[in-house]
């Protein structure tokens, strides 16, 4: 979530979706597929698997054209990362992740993507940047970095990191955001999770690193449009976040039906009847496909409002809270599927119940939570029902522990965010 400082103006963008960034999704499966296992076990994506996706296209795949990058499209992105992570949703949320720094990394001063691009666009960079953590101390010419950041996925094979601090500005508090080379940080073997084992996600460590001015920027310029930048980089950072989080869920959810269908078309219960003929097995069929179904249409309109739309308000929240809504329908989906398909899907190496704890893994991401999307959304589309004397709570009034997600949509959910400044 955005700082509650960033201030709620966002400039309308262009409704002309730029044209394919071709990526190679095809090119990653095989090899995706091969270092699962190790992926695995060893608790981060084989070199092989890295190098695939960084090849695949979705390192470059949101960096300026100026750069070499594709600028591309987030349909695109959805329908790649889906599928790679139908194969290994390790793999697939990394690919996701690269793809979604190189977009942010696009906010940097111009010095600063200079340094991170100026040989080729496909550079893996890694991210800690929500919630902020460390400290960073202001000093001439830049900031000095100390600290410990958690789950940076994919850190083992990015080139650079993005790491974030709280400082204080002009303004007030700010959360700003440091691009560092991976060499200068120390990657701490800390990721050992129930699922998305392959991604990687350690903790880094920075003492004293020094941070030159011009590779930071406040995470307040996610909220508007990147000057000269393509349609990728015209909409507000919410729009967009959930979706980079619930793609990978999407293929692996899509994988786990498939596998539970040809799982129970050859089992047979106790009494020999095939277990396919069981009124419980085929109403399960028919429910859990639905939902997949709908999750996959859920996310295809995030995509398309974010590279088509106007972005007020009220489409922001429409989009997190489909990509919510989608993340919560695949993960109950393969629950079920998961808890109906008997003692084997327990052992060990069962890849259905690989699946299920990848999707459990990803379900569980904050980004994803549909409380929070669903209280965005309702201030879009109730933006003065706490007003005070209205006879409803004042806003300013929370419950302990309760985010108040007005500040990132600004109060007017029918008009740009341009108008709203």
């Amino acid at each position: 979530m955005l700082s509650p400082s960033a201030p709620a103006s966002f400039a309308p963008v262009s409704t002309t979706a730029a044209p394919s960034a071709s990526l190679a999704p095809d090119a990653v499966l095989t090899v995706a597929g091969v270092g699962a296992q190790l992926a695995e076990e060893h608790c981060r994506l084989p070199g092989e698997t890295a190098d695939a996706v960084r090849d695949a296209g979705f390192a470059r795949h949101f960096v300026p054209r100026r750069y070499g990058g594709s600028e591309g499209t987030f349909g695109e992105f959805l329908t790649a990362t889906a599928a790679v992570a139908a194969v290994c949703a390790s793999t697939a949320w990394c690919a996701a992740l690269f793809a979604a720094h190189g977009r942010l990394a696009s906010y940097l001063p111009e010095q600063a993507r200079q340094e991170l691009w100026g040989a080729g666009p496909d550079v893996r960079i890694a991210a800690s940047v929500i919630p902020p953590q460390g400290r960073a101390t202001a000093c001439e010419g830049g900031w000095l970095l100390d600290g410990r950041w958690s789950y940076a996925s994919g850190i083992d094979h990015a080139e650079w990191v993005l790491l974030a601090c709280f400082t204080e500005g002009a303004a007030g508090r700010e959360h700003r955001i440091f691009a560092v080379p991976r060499a200068e940080v120390t990657v701490l073997d800390t990721w050992r999770p129930l699922g998305l084992r392959g991604t990687g996600s350690n903790s880094v460590r920075v003492v004293g690193v020094f941070v030159p001015e011009h590779r930071t920027f406040t995470l307040d310029r996610l909220l508007r449009p990147l000057p000269g930048g393509g349609r990728c980089h015209g909409v507000p950072f919410p729009m967009v976040a959930a979706l980079q989080f619930a793609a990978p869920l999407l293929g692996a959810a899509e994988a786990a039906q498939s596998l539970w269908i040809a799982a129970t078309a050859g089992r047979r219960r106790a009494d020999g009847r095939p277990a396919a003929l069981t009124p419980a097995a085929r109403h399960l069929a028919a429910e859990s496909s639905a939902k997949i179904k709908a999750a996959r249409l859920l996310l295809t309109e995030v995509a398309l409002r974010a590279d088509t739309a106007e972005a007020t308000p009220a489409v922001v929240a429409e989009c997190r809270r489909d990509a919510a809504m989608a993340a919560a329908l695949c993960a109950e989906a393969v629950d079920r599927l998961f808890h109906a398909a008997g003692a084997g899907a327990l052992a060990e190496g069962n890849p259905l119940q690989q699946k299920w704890r990848d999707v459990t893994a990803a379900a569980a991401h904050a980004t994803l939570s549909f409380d929070t999307a669903a209280a965005a959304y309702a201030d879009a589309v109730f933006p003065d029902a706490g007003e005070p004397g209205s006879g409803e709570r004042d806003p300013g009034e929370r419950e302990p522990g309760e985010r108040d997600v007005r500040d990132s949509h600004g109060p007017d959910s029918g008009r740009p965010y341009s108008e709203q400044a």
